[in-house]
Order: C-alpha cells, then sequence, then structure tokens
C-alpha cells in the first residue's frame, strides 16, 4: 500500500486515513487510486465489517489537488467514472459502512467525500465547505445531491455559491454530521461506532444499508416499495434470533439506564 493513504485493520473496523499532510491530504490521482482500491479491498474482506475514514491532522481533505489540476488536470475523476478507480464510486457501491472522522477541513472534493459516508463524527477543528464556484469547477462526486439531503436545499445553495464554511458545531445544527467531539476523542468515537455496528447481524447491516443507498435515489413511494418487497422476502432463524437475545437485551439496557 502506498505511503499516501495508511491502512489499519482492529476487531472487525478497517481504519483508512488519508496520509499527504503537506498537501493537506488533498486528492492527487495516486491518492485517488489507492483510496478506491483500498475500499475495494475492505469490501471484498471477509474479516472487515465497518471502515473508517478519516486524515491525517491538519485537514480531513482539502480537495482535488489544485497544482495536479492545474497542470495535467489528471486527478479530475468523478463518481461516474469507474468505480473501480474513483473512491466517490468506491463509497457510493460498496457494501459495507463507512463511517466518517472529519478531523479538519473538508472541501469540495473532500466535503464530498465525507458525504459520502453512511454517516460522520466530527472534530471540533472540522470546517466544511463547497469551493467549486471559488476555482471554477462543476461538481462530479455528489455535491448538488448529497448536500441538499444532509442540510437542506436553501442551505447548500448558500454553501455552493459562496464558497463559505460551516464550522463543526454549525454542521451538527444543520444535520450534516451526527456528532462533534473533542478532537483527541475523534478516532477513539468513531471505532466505537463502528465497533457497534460490528457487533451486529452483518447481513442485516449490509441489508440496511442496501436499501437506505437505494432508497435515496428514487421517489418515496418507490422506496416504501422497495423495503416491503425486501420485507416479504427476508428468510431468518428463529434459532439465531434467541441466541443473540440476551446480548440485544442487555445492550439496550446499558444504553438507555
Amino acid at each position: 500500500m502506498s505511503d499516501v493513504l495508511l491502512v489499519e485493520t482492529a476487531d472487525g473496523v478497517r481504519t483508512l486515513t488519508l496520509n499527504r499532510p503537506e498537501a493537506r491530504n488533498a486528492l492527487s490521482s495516486e491518492l485517488q487510486r489507492v483510496l478506491a482500491e483500498a475500499l475495494w479491498a475492505a469490501d471484498e474482506d471477509e474479516e472487515v465489517a465497518v471502515v473508517v475514514l478519516t486524515g491525517t491532522d491538519p485537514a480531513f481533505c482539502a480537495g482535488l489537488d489544485l497544482r495536479e489540476l492545474g497542470s495535467t488536470a489528471g486527478n479530475l475523476r468523478g463518481a461516474g467514472d469507474d468505480a473501480r478507480s474513483s473512491p466517490w464510486g468506491a463509497l457510493w457501491k460498496g457494501t459495507k459502512p463507512v463511517v466518517g472522522a472529519v478531523n479538519g477541513p473538508a472541501v469540495t472534493g473532500g466535503l464530498e467525500l465525507a458525504l459520502s459516508c453512511d454517516f460522520l463524527v466530527a472534530s471540533e477543528r472540522a470546517t466544511f465547505a463547497d469551493t467549486h464556484a471559488r476555482v471554477g469547477l462543476s461538481p462530479g462526486g455528489g455535491m448538488s445531491v448529497l448536500l441538499p439531503q444532509a442540510v437542506g436545499l436553501r442551505k447548500a445553495r448558500e454553501m455552493s455559491l459562496t464558497g463559505n464554511y460551516l464550522s463543526a458545531r454549525e454542521a451538527l445544527s444543520f444535520g450534516l454530521v451526527n456528532h462533534v467531539v473533542a478532537h483527541e476523542e475523534l478516532l477513539p468515537t468513531a471505532r466505537r461506532i463502528a465497533a457497534d455496528v460490528a457487533g451486529n447481524d452483518q447481513r442485516a447491516v449490509r441489508h440496511l444499508k442496501a436499501l437506505y443507498d437505494r432508497g435515496w435515489k428514487v421517489t418515496g413511494a418507490e422506496a416504501v416499495e422497495l423495503e416491503l418487497e425486501h420485507f416479504r422476502n427476508w428468510s431468518f432463524e428463529p434459532a439465531e434470533i434467541e441466541r443473540r437475545r440476551a446480548g440485544i437485551v442487555e445492550r439496550g439496557r446499558s444504553q438507555t439506564g
């Protein structure tokens, strides 16, 4: 694995860390390729249940590497390109949950990476911006769809048309992130949530993820029909539910007091 991406696996959770700190983890052609390969490798590894995606401080991801973009533009890739080499495509088409641990600025293509995760934990140092209009580019990683879903249409328009930043707390208030934590607690919190996911029935987890991934692309009525179709065809073993019952009850009590 290239040193532009760090890979660590423990207890079914694989952590992928963008590692170009001198460039604020900007997306070069190499980093895009290596990240896509790593996401697919995690998706195909039976020992991995959940992925945590983060960056080496001080940034999560500054978007496309503008030095490369301004010379060869070889890193100008969108989610609609070959999903085997596009990190956005890999995030969209993968079957395993990805928890984004946003440790610093997530900008433009970096914001699209974050938005493509299943949910987000943010450090108090995190900031979020869409600067396509400032740079003079059109988005290709789902910005015009995923950002309005996260923060609402009017706020998404403001963010994209101004290029202004949201703080972590503002991102939480608009629903862009699920949690904001102290910087030193970011990875422990993200990994703890990932472990909660990994501790569930993995067939059901991937099935639910697939329902959500397909449901947001169709109308509400079509999404309900899709869910009902899967419900009717779902098979399970009563004995397996009974085996898990005590753990389910105990976990619920521990979280509700």
